[in-house]
């Protein structure tokens, strides 16, 4: 979701409890202390022991290192999951049998079955359990035999969906954002201590994080995660700082191995069935497509057979559904070889529609190119002049003055002035790490057709000094007399050749919207056809459904992040007062297409619909153009508040700064004041929601833990200690509002 630029490197805590600290040998140093800890550790837990004296789940560790899971629970049927190896054979499939039953003891089965862990799809195995029964919870095991033994995992426990026309309330958790390296689950454990009913957990995306250690906002120290094969990994950053993204299949299979050995999310796994989604860092940070951000284009990273390999991993450990897929297990090279597809939808009884979008896969480019040039013209004039009638008057003064004039630099009598800023543009992409071929190409490209003078003159004054510091003469500027007017990428922001603030961060709002609004209309909303023709049919006739709530699984956030330092006259830099969109990789960034949604949610008259969101690493509680929003904070991933100082203090701006202290020490503050359908903001906490919903109403309990302790492993300490840190806050959501409780 964030850019390296603006992430944080958090201080980690090493893991205390290493295998030496588990031996005999040392017990007395630790005493009683550490055996209350063990004791704490196992009490937080629901333990389902196995009723067969023949087989163990404790050496069956060794077997299933990264225990069961299960997933889209349906009326009559649930996904069932577990990675088989024998690691004295790990080259050969592994024979497995599985048992389901509704019973604890499992004195009765309704499935006793073999099945084969394939080598090839990295022994992970998915069964389809069908002809379930409607709202029941099932108990369900793998076992092994291997030497004359029988060995198991731990017992399961899932639960199936209510049947169709059920009034039954539905209770579960959404949650996102689950970076591993350095970070612990303090959230998920709290949710084991709480110990609640849930029908399911929602996992709205960033399962996993392709980097191994990016120290602009992941740990260096503590836990962490070590590719198999570095060598087909992405190298990123030199020297110290170097680190790797997952590039090929075995380093994306790297990510999901080593968290799902962490034996918190191990028994959350084990307790409730999920549904889950993706988002970005499942392949690559701000991804669109199989298209990565990370060198913000200044070089061509369409990487097709890398997101290929993300996906495969992803379908390989994720515990989904296929659609059509039969009772049995899944054949994963059934599901890689069709068109990507995950968007789908469950039904839980007469109150719930939960409709799981993808908000990747099929979205087109950011609007703005992270290598636009500044000074391009991206609105013409004669774009400009067909909506200017429908726009305030005021604004249309603004349109019409100076600071929006351009010229063609392509002019014969523009030539010298062309000639200077291609030299200075290859100056400045060569320092950007192009070599003079290529930045002289981009330079050919960019600087040419209209130029806005706002920015040509900004160049010229730069040059200009530096001329006359060597004794030289100043170049006139351009004067704006009677040059058309036009839309520029340097009016939304964009100041760099290449980078994220203008383009995927810190946006200027009004003319933003404009922009987006006229390519909209230019490219019949292919522009920001964030679900792509299908999907969008497909959930505009899903969510039109019967049941009292239609809930749209969003992985990136609906909550609208505006600064609105246009009223901030303490402000002293003038360009600065302005509304700014923090960030348009999420929804800010599909603001038509937004409106265009939600104005459809209205007019098709669709009661209690909800978005539910992750991706920004905060909480929010808001109502958008009439429909309500819920958004979570992330599970361990860097806060929005700490990421947001990172990035002022980045720009240049101190910490007793009014900017830093309206972005940042503010924040909660700031937007809630830039958004009248906030309800509940804190860009600086993590956790979870918890989300009830009945006939005529839902209920949201957002449980929060301060971002300070997420270094800090609770689940070697007393659970009061961790439960003390938690917060919680309640809202009420219905008819189109959201109160606190």
């Amino acid at each position: 979701m964030f850019p390296a630029e603006w992430k944080s490197a958090l201080d980690s805590r090493p893991c205390l409890l290493t295998r030496a600290t588990r031996s005999p040998a040392l017990f007395d140093r630790f005493k009683r202390r550490s055996f209350l800890q063990a004791v704490v550790a196992v009490a937080a837990t629901t333990a389902f022991g196995c009723s067969d004296d023949e087989t163990s789940s404790d050496a069956g560790e060794k077997y299933f290192p990264q225990s069961v899971c299960s997933g889209d629970p349906r009326p009559d049927s649930v996904v069932l999951w577990v990675r088989a190896v024998d690691p004295d054979n790990a080259g050969a499939n592994t024979q497995v049998r599985l048992e389901v039953s509704t019973s604890e003891s499992f004195s009765s089965l309704v499935l006793d079955q073999q099945f084969t862990a394939q080598a090839q799809f990295d022994h992970a195995l998915k069964v389809k359990v069908t002809n379930l029964s409607a709202r029941t919870t099932y108990y369900y095991r793998f076992t092994i035999d291997a030497n004359g033994q029988k060995y198991s995992t731990v017992t399961g426990r899932t639960r199936t969906a209510p049947a169709a026309g059920d009034d039954v309330p539905v209770k579960f958790v959404f949650a996102s954002c689950q970076d591993y390296i350095g970070r612990y689950y303090n959230a998920w454990q709290h949710l084991l201590q709480l110990n609640e009913d849930l029908d399911f957990v929602v996992f709205l995306g960033d399962y996993v994080y392709e980097t191994t250690g990016d120290a602009s906002f992941q740990s260096v120290d503590g836990r962490g995660i070590v590719f198999s094969e570095p060598e087909k990994a992405l190298r990123q950053g030199t020297g110290l700082t170097a680190f790797y993204a997952a590039n090929s299949l075995s380093n994306y299979r790297d990510l999901y191995k080593t968290l799902r050995t962490d034996k918190v999310i191990q028994q959350v796994h084990e307790r409730y069935p999920f549904i889950i989604t993706w988002d970005d860092h499942e392949f690559s940070d701000d991804c669109w497509g199989d298209v990565a951000t990370y060198t913000d284009e200044r070089t061509n990273e369409k990487q097709t057979e890398r997101r290929r390999n993300a996906e495969q991993a992803f379908f390989e450990y994720i515990p989904m559904d296929h659609g059509a897929s039969n009772a049995g297990a899944i054949d994963i090279n059934a599901v890689v070889a069709q068109p990507t597809r995950i968007y789908r939808d469950f039904e839980f009884g007469r109150n719930l529609k939960l409709l799981v979008t993808d908000t990747r896969t099929y979205r087109p480019d950011h609007l703005i190119p992270e290598d636009a040039y500044p000074g391009k013209v991206a609105v013409p004039a004669e774009q400009l002049d067909m909506v200017l009638p429908t726009l305030p008057e005021a604004v249309q003064a603004q349109l019409q003055s100076d600071m929006f004039a351009y010229v063609n630099i392509d002019a014969a009598e523009l030539a010298p002035y062309k000639e200077i800023l291609t030299g200075v543009y290859v100056q400045q992409a060569v320092a950007a790490g192009l070599t003079p071929d290529e930045a002289s190409t981009k330079a050919g490209a960019w600087v040419s057709g209209g130029l806005s003078l706002f920015y040509v003159n900004q160049v010229l004054n730069a040059v200009n000094q530096a001329r006359e510091a060597a004794g030289g003469s100043a170049i006139p500027l351009i004067p704006a007399t009677g040059a058309p007017r036009g839309l520029a990428y340097a009016h939304m922001g964009k100041t760099g050749l290449f980078g994220i603030q203008g383009s995927r961060y810190v946006v200027v709002k009004p003319i933003f919207d404009l922009y987006a609004a006229i390519k909209y209309m230019g490219s019949a909303g292919a522009s920001e056809g964030i679900f792509g023709n299908e999907q969008q049919a497909w959930l505009q006739e899903s969510v039109q459904a019967d049941n009292a709530w239609k809930i749209i699984v969003s992985s990136i956030s609906l909550t609208s992040m505006v600064f609105k330092l246009s009223e901030k006259a303490d402000v002293p830099d003038p360009t600065l007062r302005q509304d700014f969109y923090f960030n348009v990789d999420q929804w800010d960034g599909f603001p038509t297409k937004k409106q265009e949604f939600l104005k459809f949610l209205r007019d098709s008259q669709v009661k209690n619909a909800l978005f539910i969101s992750g991706d920004i690493h905060a909480s929010f509680a808001s109502v958008e153009s009439g429909i309500p929003a819920l958004t979570t904070p992330a599970i361990s991933s860097g806060s929005i508040k700490e990421l947001a100082g990172l990035a002022v203090i980045g720009a240049g701006f101190s910490t007793g700064s009014t900017v830093y202290r309206y972005i940042v020490t503010e924040l909660d503050k700031s937007l809630k004041e830039a958004h009248p359908g906030m309800e509940f903001v804190n860009g600086d906490a993590h956790g979870f929601v918890v989300l009830e919903v009945g006939g005529t109403e839902a209920k949201a309990a957002f449980h929060l833990i301060p971002s300070t302790e997420i270094t800090k492993d609770y689940s070697l300490r007393q659970p009061s200690e961790l439960t003390a840190k938690f917060t919680r806050r309640d809202f009420v959501i219905k008819d189109g509002t959201i109160t606190s409780a």
